[in-house]
């Protein structure tokens, strides 16, 4: 089996990676899903953040993300607080789920996390693969997709891990400077040289 580790900046093409290896046949664990998952109410991660920041509620008890946002993202502390309350409970889950898939049969598992890096979860995987494109293109994606201003864009950029510092993490590094169809020519390259060898070295 083969665990990798996607990740990547916003507006790099992350998601669209995640999709063509899907569509090869890989298992995709989405983190940030697991995420919203560890947040379900009355568990024990729910109570924790709860208890640890007031009122973040909505009215039908589930956490309001925009809420603990507005705490979280507004002071660097307050961020540190949720990231060790969040981050080692869902390594934890995405261990469980790497572990049924295997159980289940998967011989190729997708770690799709944007903060796989920054949130310590590489030794869950095998390969860290990042997806990087140039900034004035990834600022154009985030302003017809996310509708912002260049100014807010940027911002979002300027408040994730810097892409060569992520770059230098990557097992495999996925240039989506270009099209669709050159990224999903470059991914199945990859598929076949990669993940198809993989299989044939441990069959």
């Amino acid at each position: 089996m083969l665990v990798i580790g996607l990740t990547g900046g916003i507006g790099t093409g992350k998601s669209l990676v995640s999709q063509i290896l899907q569509e090869h046949g890989a298992t995709i664990i989405d983190a940030d899903l697991v995420g919203h998952e560890a947040y379900t109410p009355h568990t024990e991660t729910w109570q924790v953040v709860v208890d640890t920041f007031g009122d973040v509620l909505a009215e039908d008890g589930q956490i309001d993300r925009r809420k603990l946002g507005g705490i979280v993202f507004s002071d660097p502390k307050q961020l540190e607080k949720l990231n060790a309350i969040m981050h080692p409970r869902m390594y934890k889950m995405i261990e469980e789920r790497i572990h049924g898939h295997q159980t289940g049969g998967a011989d190729t598992i997708v770690v799709e996390a944007a903060i796989l890096i920054e949130a310590k979860w590489t030794p869950l995987v095998d390969e860290v693969w990042v997806t990087t494109a140039p900034e004035d293109q990834v600022i154009d994606r985030i302003k017809g997709r996310n509708n912002m201003g260049e100014e807010a864009a940027r911002a979002r950029i300027n408040s994730q891990m810097p892409s060569d510092e992520r770059a230098r993490h990557a097992d495999v590094l996925i240039d989506n400077n270009g099209s669709m169809s050159q990224l999903k020519d470059t991914v199945d390259n990859l598929w076949e040289s990669r993940v198809s060898a993989n299989k044939e070295s441990s069959d």
